[in-house]
């Protein structure tokens, strides 16, 4: 099957009063076999709901969804044969259970043997640099920590698919990287089919070829992350000047179009011009030349996937369409 995970048409409402409030409309997606996929959204734009519907944990109002071709709340044992999943952080360990202990029992809850597990498990403490924890109860741990155990025990029985809400919550800088390491192995090396939540936008630039974002309960943009910079890219360039500008300068400077004037946080300031047209930097370089501004630097300035995101999260709150991209649903 090249579709593992497949969701189709899923209406979700949950009462809210007298009222029933739209947690999902018309929700559809699929993600093939060994590919990983960022679902992204703001807060309350239905991406647990969506993850909770997946795992089994909610029934939506309509709609269809299929792991490995089993429908999780119907046919629920067989569905969850071939997913783990990690919630909304660390809600998958067992607290008064060690390390070893939270890995042998989850494995054992999925019908593994210590004895098949046993090697995978050294592999996974090693890998999370869990080593020094293995005897340590799951509530004596920090959160960081508690993240990693959670990310373990969901990988412990190898399973097609896995769910992660939020896998680096909570996390420094070199947890983080441990995992955004581990995801493209396991995607890599054991060919796993991934969907991940997440609002760190640098895990999802390391990891994610996909993203589909979510908000207000509907799917906004579906497509690769490449794709999406392109869409949204503008030539910026930034220029550091040396010294302040003449007061003329200034005002010629700022009726350039798409051109800002800011203070450095030393010496000199900087001007940002958006190319949308390319006679701007020529305007700007011929006003700057009058007086012999000293330019210091030039700097192409590159769009990240956080002003990509909320470049689409606000088009879709502005004016209730889905952004025009290749895949966009």
């Amino acid at each position: 099957m090249d579709e593992l995970l497949r969701v189709e048409n899923i209406f979700k409402t949950y009462p809210k009063k007298k009222e029933k409030v739209k947690a999902l409309e018309n929700v559809n997606f699929q993600v093939k076999k060994g590919e990983l996929v960022g679902l992204l959204g703001p807060n309350g734009a239905g991406k647990t709901t969506m993850v909770k519907i997946i795992c089994g944990l909610v029934a939506p109002d309509s709609g269809k969804v299929e792991v490995a071709g089993y429908n999780p709340w119907r046919e629920r044992s067989r569905a969850l044969r071939n997913l783990s999943a990690v919630l909304e952080g660390n809600r998958n360990i067992y607290w008064p259970l060690t390390v070893r202990e939270n890995l042998n029992f989850f494995a054992a809850l999925k019908g593994e043997k210590p004895s098949r597990v046993r090697g995978r498990i050294d592999d996974l403490i090693t890998a999370l640099n869990l080593e020094d924890k293995v005897n340590v109860t799951a509530r004596s741990l920090s959160r960081g920590m508690q993240q990693k155990l959670a990310l373990a025990v969901a990988l412990v029985v190898d399973v097609p698919v896995l769910i992660l809400d939020e896998p680096t919550l909570g996390l420094d800088v070199e947890s983080a990287l441990e995992i955004r390491e581990m995801l493209k192995n396991v995607v890599r090396e054991e060919n796993k089919t991934v969907l991940l939540t997440t609002h760190d936008m640098r895990l999802v630039r390391a990891v994610c070829p996909r993203v589909i974002i979510i908000n207000e309960g509907k799917i906004v943009t579906d497509d690769r992350v490449d794709n999406l910079l392109r869409l949204f890219e503008i030539k910026s360039y930034r220029l550091h000047l040396g010294s302040e500008l003449t007061p003329q300068q200034v005002i010629e400077v700022q009726e350039v179009e798409n051109t800002v004037i800011s203070n450095g946080s030393g010496s000199g300031i900087f001007i940002d011009i958006n190319l949308e047209n390319m006679e701007n930097l020529y305007r700007v370089l011929d006003i700057l030349r009058k007086n012999n501004a000293p330019i210091e630097s030039i700097e192409r300035k590159e769009i990240d996937l956080e002003e990509v995101f909320l470049e689409i999260v606000g088009r879709r709150g502005l004016n209730g369409k889905p952004v025009s991209s290749e895949r966009s649903v």
